[in-house]
């Protein structure tokens, strides 16, 4: 197939022409969409906000949120739901946390009904939280809440008793108690400079505790992929499949389409090429049983990738490639002699040209003149399968019958060779292809056209037209 497999009016060709088939593909793509729904149950999700007050930095965000979903929070929201079946292990497939704007941590819980999913997000949020805390430090444990207001407690008490010595020091009278009146004035300023440098470095003292923003909403419906996402993505997925299969067999398709072509495969030489009206149905082979019943029924016995037929002349017009062709292969044979007529089997187009061909020949044979009598033809099909043709008898010669597309350079040898096994040379390639007829007009202006197309047959030997 040449690049037009590629564009746009080729796959709408391929939906205009195998709509029945891509439909029937489409609704088993839903059926397998919904036979997927109903080995995954639906699920629900929903979350919940901490809100972590003071300054953050976005990496301290981030890794707050992988404490949410850490395994010591998650085993313990587990233990605390107390679901049968579910630790903490299978809880990290459920739950998620990301860091969002305003220092907000948003998890979310996922489970098989709208209720467990808002108890599973609330219970996680609970335990980081408390967890979360311990690791700031407010935790509500005594000796750690005591230890630094003990520790002011006792430099209160050292800058007292730092005072009391001062004043013992013999102020201003020797210059031994000015100088330890100094060194306690020193003391006590390093001590409160200790103090504030530990008020600075506790984490607690400009970061409050976190703030749950509410209990977990409830979900407004099921967690992607859906029941109706599965079936529209299902039937989505096999058109697409079923046309890209189709232009797929139509890139890599090996039928001859060109005149050259199709002469060399058979070595012969092209006598002309006839016209056959009708549409796209007269590429219908005939065929009987189930599957090409069920073929004609899907709309695959008909090619897709077919021109569409162009409009003819009138039958006139037609007639006269006939008779050129008839007159063709009058000239080219020594004496006039009986042909066989050689059509694949399945070609329905070129099995109604040869008819139209044997009967236009038919109408002016003269087997046993010297000249100007058309060959006599008899039509035989031909399995491209297994090719047989009759043996050699009356007729003395093949004349090919075929329309452009619809065979292999192998099938083509394969009818060639039969012929030569039956000591029948190929005289001659006639190609059919389907048109468009025009309105048919009156008998009496038909027969007035047809006269001078007789004539100019008779004797014709120009090209194809």
């Amino acid at each position: 197939m040449s690049e037009d497999a590629i564009r746009l009016v080729t796959i709408g060709r391929i939906i205009r022409r195998r709509w029945r088939l891509l439909t029937i593909l489409a609704l088993l793509g839903a059926l397998v969409g919904y036979g997927t729904s109903l080995l995954f149950p639906p699920r629900y999700t929903t979350s919940a906000s901490v809100l972590l007050p003071g300054a953050w930095e976005e990496r301290e965000l981030l890794t707050q949120a992988e404490i949410a979903t850490s395994s010591v929070v998650l085993d313990r929201a587990a233990a605390s739901l107390g679901w049968s079946g579910v630790g903490g292990g299978e809880l990290r497939d459920r739950v998620s946390a990301r860091a969002a704007e305003g220092n907000i941590i948003k998890i979310s819980g996922t489970a098989e009904t709208p209720e467990r999913a808002q108890r599973l997000s609330d219970q996680v949020v609970q335990q980081f939280v408390s967890f979360a805390a311990r690791l700031v430090g407010d935790d509500t444990d005594a000796d750690a809440a005591t230890g630094p207001e003990a520790l002011r407690q006792m430099v209160v008490k050292t800058s007292r008793r730092i005072t009391e010595l001062a004043d013992a020091a013999d102020p201003g009278r020797t210059v031994e108690g000015v100088q330890a009146r100094t060194e306690l004035e020193k003391l006590r300023t390093t001590l409160q400079e200790a103090m504030k440098k530990l008020d600075d470095a506790d984490p607690a003292a400009d970061r409050a505790s976190l703030v749950v923003m509410g209990p977990a909403a409830p979900p407004d419906g099921e967690a992607p992929p859906t029941r109706t996402q599965l079936i529209v993505g299902g039937a989505l997925l096999f058109f697409v499949f079923a046309v890209i299969g189709h232009l797929a067999a139509a890139r890599a398709g090996r039928r001859l389409r060109t005149e050259p072509e199709i002469a060399a495969a058979l070595g012969s030489t092209l006598l002309g090429t006839v016209d056959v009206p009708g549409d796209r149905r007269a590429y219908r082979p005939e065929g009987r049983g189930a599957r090409a019943r069920i073929r004609r029924l899907l709309g695959t016995d008909v090619r897709w990738d077919l021109p569409v037929p162009r409009t003819s002349g009138d039958e006139a017009g037609r007639q006269i490639r006939y008779r050129r062709v008839c007159a063709r292969l009058r000239d080219q044979l020594p004496v006039p002699r009986r042909l066989l007529v050689v059509v694949p089997d399945g070609d329905e187009i070129a099995r109604r040209a040869a008819g139209q061909l044997v009967a236009e020949a038919g109408s002016d044979a003269s087997p046993a003149a010297s000249g100007g009598g058309f060959p006599v033809l008899r039509m035989v099909g031909v399995s491209v399968s297994q090719p047989m043709v009759p043996d050699r008898g009356e007729e003395s010669g093949a004349l090919i019958v075929l329309s452009a597309g619809s065979w292999t350079a192998g099938e083509l040898a394969g009818v060639a060779e039969a012929c030569a096994d039956a000591k029948h040379e190929v005289v001659g390639i006639v190609l059919a292809g389907t048109v468009r007829a025009r309105p048919t007009r009156s008998a009496g202006h038909r027969r007035g056209a047809a006269a001078p197309a007789l004539a100019v047959g008779d004797g014709a030997t120009g090209g194809s037209g």
